[in-house]
């Protein structure tokens, strides 16, 4: 889980263009959602001015969280502006993505089925 965490966050910081797979992006918005909110309440009862660290650990993964998001959308075939659209985007990102390659690159699961394919004949 925290590998995810760091993928997005570390090595695709900024980046829109590709393609994430169903567990990438809910591997990081679990994480996101725990540290955030432990930061919130957590820091919160020591002191009520320690919450400016929640606030600026959230802009600080805002690119990211944007980023994996359209990234998502890019997996099942979608353009990165589906993620505006309340409830459908929801609904989007919970959905398989396609399978092979699509307009927005290589599919991010395609050698975990190679390696399922061996020994198979």
């Amino acid at each position: 889980m925290l590998e995810m965490y760091k993928k997005v966050v570390m090595e695709n910081y900024a980046n829109f263009n590709g393609r994430a797979r169903r567990r990438e992006y809910w591997m990081f918005f679990l994480l996101n959602v725990i540290i955030g909110y432990g930061l919130l309440f957590g820091l919160g009862f020591i002191s009520p001015k320690l919450t400016i660290v929640s606030t600026i650990y959230s802009l600080a993964v805002l690119i990211p969280g944007i980023a994996v998001a359209i990234r998502r959308m890019h997996d099942i075939g979608k353009s990165g502006w589906y993620i505006l659209i309340p409830i459908y985007n929801i609904v989007l990102l919970a959905t398989e993505g396609e399978k092979g390659s699509n307009q927005y690159g290589a599919d991010p699961k395609n050698g975990l089925e190679e390696l399922d394919e061996i020994g198979k004949e």
